[in-house]
Protein backbone atom coordinates (compact mmCIF):
# COMPACT_ATOMS: atom_id res chain seq x y z
CA UNK A 1 0.00 0.00 0.00
CA UNK A 2 1.25 3.97 -0.85
CA UNK A 3 1.93 5.93 2.13
CA UNK A 4 -0.43 8.81 2.57
CA UNK A 5 1.22 11.56 3.56
CA UNK A 6 -0.08 13.43 6.49
CA UNK A 7 -1.20 17.01 5.03
CA UNK A 8 -1.94 19.73 7.52
CA UNK A 9 -5.51 19.58 8.68
CA UNK A 10 -7.79 22.37 7.55
CA UNK A 11 -10.19 24.58 9.34
CA UNK A 12 -13.15 24.57 7.89
CA UNK A 13 -14.02 27.80 9.53
CA UNK A 14 -11.20 29.80 8.75
CA UNK A 15 -10.71 31.54 4.84
CA UNK A 16 -9.19 29.53 2.15
CA UNK A 17 -6.42 31.76 2.20
CA UNK A 18 -5.86 34.95 4.36
CA UNK A 19 -2.76 37.01 3.87
CA UNK A 20 -1.90 39.96 6.01
CA UNK A 21 0.57 42.91 5.15
CA UNK A 22 2.43 40.44 3.54
CA UNK A 23 5.63 42.54 2.97
CA UNK A 24 8.60 40.98 0.12
CA UNK A 25 11.78 42.36 -0.09
CA UNK A 26 14.77 41.40 -2.50
CA UNK A 27 17.46 43.57 -1.20
CA UNK A 28 16.82 46.80 -1.70
CA UNK A 29 13.51 46.05 -4.00
CA UNK A 30 10.59 45.95 -2.17
CA UNK A 31 8.48 43.16 -4.64
CA UNK A 32 5.55 43.49 -2.22
CA UNK A 33 4.50 46.02 0.38
CA UNK A 34 1.76 45.60 2.89
CA UNK A 35 -0.62 43.32 0.96
CA UNK A 36 -3.34 42.17 2.80
CA UNK A 37 -6.56 39.36 1.11
CA UNK A 38 -8.73 37.81 1.89
CA UNK A 39 -10.47 34.39 0.08
CA UNK A 40 -12.99 31.90 0.67
CA UNK A 41 -13.57 28.33 -0.75
CA UNK A 42 -14.45 28.31 -3.98
CA UNK A 43 -13.17 32.34 -5.06
CA UNK A 44 -12.32 33.04 -8.95
CA UNK A 45 -9.78 35.85 -8.79
CA UNK A 46 -7.83 37.35 -11.52
CA UNK A 47 -4.61 39.01 -10.50
CA UNK A 48 -3.78 42.04 -12.69
CA UNK A 49 -0.71 44.28 -13.02
CA UNK A 50 2.28 46.12 -14.88
CA UNK A 51 5.03 43.69 -15.36
CA UNK A 52 7.10 43.77 -12.47
CA UNK A 53 4.11 44.12 -10.06
CA UNK A 54 4.87 40.92 -8.04
CA UNK A 55 2.47 39.13 -8.93
CA UNK A 56 4.30 36.33 -9.07
CA UNK A 57 6.22 36.93 -5.89
CA UNK A 58 2.68 36.79 -4.33
CA UNK A 59 1.97 33.53 -5.71
CA UNK A 60 5.37 32.15 -4.38
CA UNK A 61 4.55 33.27 -0.91
CA UNK A 62 1.03 31.65 -0.93
CA UNK A 63 2.65 28.28 -2.04
CA UNK A 64 5.21 28.81 0.65
CA UNK A 65 8.18 29.17 -1.79
CA UNK A 66 9.73 31.85 -0.19
CA UNK A 67 8.95 33.67 3.11
CA UNK A 68 7.14 37.25 3.94
CA UNK A 69 9.52 39.85 5.17
CA UNK A 70 6.87 40.62 7.69
CA UNK A 71 3.00 39.53 7.88
CA UNK A 72 1.49 36.61 7.69
CA UNK A 73 0.25 33.90 5.12
CA UNK A 74 -2.45 31.50 6.26
CA UNK A 75 -3.93 28.84 4.06
CA UNK A 76 -7.53 27.49 5.96
CA UNK A 77 -5.86 28.67 9.52
CA UNK A 78 -2.59 27.50 9.24
CA UNK A 79 0.50 29.04 7.68
CA UNK A 80 1.39 27.55 3.71
CA UNK A 81 4.23 25.34 5.01
CA UNK A 82 2.86 21.82 5.56
CA UNK A 83 0.35 22.24 2.97
CA UNK A 84 -0.40 20.00 -0.22
CA UNK A 85 -3.60 21.65 -1.06
CA UNK A 86 -1.86 24.43 -2.87
CA UNK A 87 -1.19 23.70 -6.30
CA UNK A 88 1.36 26.46 -8.25
CA UNK A 89 1.41 25.72 -12.30
CA UNK A 90 4.26 27.79 -13.27
CA UNK A 91 4.31 29.81 -16.66
CA UNK A 92 4.30 27.34 -19.49
CA UNK A 93 7.80 28.90 -20.65
CA UNK A 94 9.62 27.26 -17.95
CA UNK A 95 9.04 24.00 -19.28
CA UNK A 96 12.29 22.49 -21.44
CA UNK A 97 10.68 20.60 -24.31
CA UNK A 98 13.46 18.56 -24.53
CA UNK A 99 13.23 16.91 -21.27
CA UNK A 100 13.00 12.98 -21.98
CA UNK A 101 9.46 13.13 -20.25
CA UNK A 102 5.82 12.06 -20.85
CA UNK A 103 2.33 13.59 -20.22
CA UNK A 104 1.40 10.95 -17.41
CA UNK A 105 5.32 11.19 -15.90
CA UNK A 106 4.20 15.00 -15.74
CA UNK A 107 1.04 14.78 -14.39
CA UNK A 108 2.40 11.78 -11.81
CA UNK A 109 4.44 14.61 -10.17
CA UNK A 110 1.94 16.45 -8.89
CA UNK A 111 1.32 12.91 -6.76
CA UNK A 112 4.55 13.46 -5.15
CA UNK A 113 3.62 14.96 -2.24
CA UNK A 114 1.28 12.67 -0.92
CA UNK A 115 2.99 9.68 -2.36
CA UNK A 116 6.13 10.65 -0.01
CA UNK A 117 9.85 9.84 -0.63
CA UNK A 118 11.23 6.67 -1.24
CA UNK A 119 7.70 5.10 -2.47
CA UNK A 120 6.52 4.59 -5.97
CA UNK A 121 2.95 5.08 -7.37
CA UNK A 122 0.22 2.98 -6.31
CA UNK A 123 -3.33 2.38 -8.09
CA UNK A 124 -5.01 5.19 -6.68
CA UNK A 125 -2.00 7.83 -7.43
CA UNK A 126 -2.36 6.09 -11.27
CA UNK A 127 -6.10 6.81 -10.94
CA UNK A 128 -5.32 9.86 -10.12
CA UNK A 129 -3.41 10.34 -12.81
CA UNK A 130 -6.02 9.32 -15.29
CA UNK A 131 -9.01 11.31 -13.70
CA UNK A 132 -6.90 15.13 -14.09
CA UNK A 133 -5.73 13.80 -17.86
CA UNK A 134 -9.47 13.17 -18.54
CA UNK A 135 -10.78 16.31 -16.53
CA UNK A 136 -8.20 18.46 -19.02
CA UNK A 137 -9.24 16.73 -22.34
CA UNK A 138 -5.57 15.33 -22.51
CA UNK A 139 -6.50 11.48 -21.63
CA UNK A 140 -5.88 9.94 -25.37
CA UNK A 141 -1.89 12.00 -25.03
CA UNK A 142 -1.15 9.86 -21.78
CA UNK A 143 2.06 8.56 -23.56
CA UNK A 144 2.79 11.92 -25.57
CA UNK A 145 6.53 13.37 -24.76
CA UNK A 146 5.71 16.76 -23.21
CA UNK A 147 7.74 18.36 -26.20
CA UNK A 148 5.76 17.14 -29.02
CA UNK A 149 2.63 18.89 -27.75
CA UNK A 150 1.13 22.22 -28.61
CA UNK A 151 1.10 25.42 -26.30
CA UNK A 152 -2.41 25.05 -25.06
CA UNK A 153 -2.19 21.23 -24.55
CA UNK A 154 0.97 21.66 -22.47
CA UNK A 155 -0.53 24.18 -19.98
CA UNK A 156 -3.92 21.91 -20.02
CA UNK A 157 -0.91 19.25 -18.71
CA UNK A 158 0.37 21.37 -16.19
CA UNK A 159 -3.12 22.14 -14.62
CA UNK A 160 -3.63 18.48 -14.56
CA UNK A 161 -0.94 18.22 -12.47
CA UNK A 162 -1.64 20.74 -10.07
CA UNK A 163 -5.63 18.36 -10.05
CA UNK A 164 -3.83 15.31 -9.69
CA UNK A 165 -2.37 16.80 -6.65
CA UNK A 166 -5.77 17.03 -5.46
CA UNK A 167 -5.30 21.11 -4.87
CA UNK A 168 -8.11 23.12 -3.49
CA UNK A 169 -6.10 26.45 -3.73
CA UNK A 170 -4.58 26.65 -7.28
CA UNK A 171 -2.16 29.36 -8.59
CA UNK A 172 -1.83 29.39 -12.48
CA UNK A 173 1.00 32.20 -13.42
CA UNK A 174 0.00 33.39 -17.35
CA UNK A 175 -1.23 30.38 -18.41
CA UNK A 176 -3.41 31.88 -21.28
CA UNK A 177 0.40 33.99 -22.59
CA UNK A 178 0.93 33.10 -26.05
CA UNK A 179 -1.95 30.85 -26.97
CA UNK A 180 -4.41 30.72 -29.74
CA UNK A 181 -7.79 31.82 -29.21
CA UNK A 182 -9.67 28.36 -29.33
CA UNK A 183 -6.78 27.11 -26.93
CA UNK A 184 -7.78 30.39 -24.23
CA UNK A 185 -11.64 29.36 -24.66
CA UNK A 186 -10.40 25.36 -23.91
CA UNK A 187 -8.58 26.02 -20.95
CA UNK A 188 -11.22 29.26 -19.35
CA UNK A 189 -13.56 26.43 -19.44
CA UNK A 190 -12.27 24.08 -17.89
CA UNK A 191 -11.00 27.02 -15.41
CA UNK A 192 -14.59 27.55 -15.10
CA UNK A 193 -16.34 23.95 -14.04
CA UNK A 194 -13.60 23.96 -11.29
CA UNK A 195 -15.52 26.32 -9.58
CA UNK A 196 -18.48 23.95 -8.66
CA UNK A 197 -15.83 21.76 -6.99
CA UNK A 198 -15.26 24.72 -4.55
CA UNK A 199 -11.10 24.97 -6.02
CA UNK A 200 -10.11 27.91 -4.93
CA UNK A 201 -8.15 30.07 -8.22
CA UNK A 202 -5.94 32.92 -8.63
CA UNK A 203 -4.67 33.59 -12.42
CA UNK A 204 -2.07 35.93 -13.41
CA UNK A 205 -2.62 37.45 -16.59
CA UNK A 206 -2.21 40.58 -18.41
CA UNK A 207 -5.14 40.53 -20.21
CA UNK A 208 -7.32 43.23 -18.58
CA UNK A 209 -10.22 42.28 -20.98
CA UNK A 210 -10.69 38.74 -20.14
CA UNK A 211 -10.29 39.40 -16.41
CA UNK A 212 -13.20 41.98 -16.51
CA UNK A 213 -15.69 39.70 -18.59
CA UNK A 214 -14.53 35.74 -17.30
CA UNK A 215 -13.55 36.34 -13.52
CA UNK A 216 -15.92 37.14 -11.04
CA UNK A 217 -13.08 39.12 -8.65
CA UNK A 218 -10.12 40.74 -9.63
CA UNK A 219 -7.25 41.84 -7.68
CA UNK A 220 -4.84 44.80 -8.66
CA UNK A 221 -1.54 44.58 -7.86
CA UNK A 222 1.96 46.98 -8.13
CA UNK A 223 3.79 45.96 -5.32
CA UNK A 224 0.86 46.86 -3.16
CA UNK A 225 -3.14 45.75 -3.71
CA UNK A 226 -4.56 48.98 -5.33
CA UNK A 227 -7.81 47.19 -5.26
CA UNK A 228 -9.79 43.98 -4.90
CA UNK A 229 -13.14 42.88 -5.77
CA UNK A 230 -15.54 42.84 -8.83
CA UNK A 231 -14.13 43.94 -11.88
CA UNK A 232 -16.14 46.95 -12.34
CA UNK A 233 -15.33 48.11 -8.80
CA UNK A 234 -11.44 47.49 -9.08
CA UNK A 235 -10.81 48.45 -13.08
CA UNK A 236 -11.75 52.12 -12.43
CA UNK A 237 -9.87 55.15 -13.76
CA UNK A 238 -8.28 56.12 -10.83
CA UNK A 239 -7.13 52.50 -9.92
CA UNK A 240 -5.80 51.74 -13.62
CA UNK A 241 -3.78 55.01 -12.87
CA UNK A 242 -2.20 54.10 -9.88
CA UNK A 243 -1.34 50.42 -10.86
CA UNK A 244 -0.36 50.95 -14.49
CA UNK A 245 0.42 55.07 -14.52
CA UNK A 246 -0.63 57.87 -16.26
CA UNK A 247 -1.06 56.00 -19.97
CA UNK A 248 -4.13 54.45 -19.07
CA UNK A 249 -7.33 56.07 -19.47
CA UNK A 250 -11.03 55.05 -19.67
CA UNK A 251 -13.43 56.02 -22.26
CA UNK A 252 -17.09 55.94 -21.85
CA UNK A 253 -19.20 55.08 -25.05
CA UNK A 254 -23.04 53.89 -25.08
CA UNK A 255 -21.97 50.60 -25.85
CA UNK A 256 -19.73 50.56 -22.54
CA UNK A 257 -16.41 51.72 -21.56
CA UNK A 258 -12.72 51.17 -23.54
CA UNK A 259 -9.67 50.69 -21.62
CA UNK A 260 -6.87 52.50 -23.78
CA UNK A 261 -3.12 53.27 -23.59
CA UNK A 262 -1.14 55.53 -25.02
CA UNK A 263 1.76 53.33 -26.99
CA UNK A 264 3.36 56.22 -28.36
CA UNK A 265 5.30 57.19 -25.33
CA UNK A 266 7.85 54.99 -23.13
CA UNK A 267 5.94 53.51 -20.64
CA UNK A 268 8.06 51.44 -18.01
CA UNK A 269 5.11 49.59 -17.19
CA UNK A 270 3.88 47.82 -20.56
CA UNK A 271 0.59 46.29 -21.17
CA UNK A 272 1.13 43.58 -23.55
CA UNK A 273 -2.46 42.00 -23.88
CA UNK A 274 -3.94 44.66 -21.63
CA UNK A 275 -5.46 47.09 -23.92
CA UNK A 276 -9.00 46.27 -24.24
CA UNK A 277 -12.07 47.72 -25.62
CA UNK A 278 -15.83 46.90 -25.17
CA UNK A 279 -18.82 47.36 -27.62
CA UNK A 280 -19.10 46.71 -31.37
CA UNK A 281 -17.99 50.13 -32.38
CA UNK A 282 -15.47 51.10 -30.35
CA UNK A 283 -12.87 53.79 -31.60
CA UNK A 284 -9.33 54.20 -31.62
CA UNK A 285 -8.38 57.47 -30.32
CA UNK A 286 -5.46 59.59 -32.26
CA UNK A 287 -2.04 58.32 -30.30
CA UNK A 288 -3.97 55.34 -28.79
CA UNK A 289 -4.35 51.49 -29.75
CA UNK A 290 -7.50 50.02 -28.49
CA UNK A 291 -8.16 45.96 -29.26
CA UNK A 292 -11.90 44.70 -29.21
CA UNK A 293 -13.12 40.89 -29.75
CA UNK A 294 -9.65 40.49 -30.83
CA UNK A 295 -8.95 43.31 -33.58
CA UNK A 296 -6.28 45.73 -33.05
CA UNK A 297 -6.66 49.31 -34.31
CA UNK A 298 -4.52 52.01 -33.91
CA UNK A 299 -5.99 55.78 -33.82
CA UNK A 300 -4.48 57.95 -36.33
CA UNK A 301 -3.69 61.96 -36.43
Amino acid sequence: MTPVHRATVHNPAAPALALDAVTVTYGSVVALDRVSLTLKRGDHVAVVGPNGAGKSTLFHVIAGVIRPDSGTVRVYGSGPDGHICVGYVPQRARIDANFPVNVADVVMMGRAGRIGLLHRPGRADHAAVRAALAQVDMLDFTRRPIGALSGGQQQRVLLARALAQEAEILLLDEPLTGLDQPSQEALLATLNALRDQGITLLVATHDLNQAATRFPLVALVNRRLVGFGPPAQVLSAANLAGAFGSHVHVVHTTDGDLLVTDTCCDDPHPLPNAVVGRGAEAIALPGYEVEVDGERTKGRG
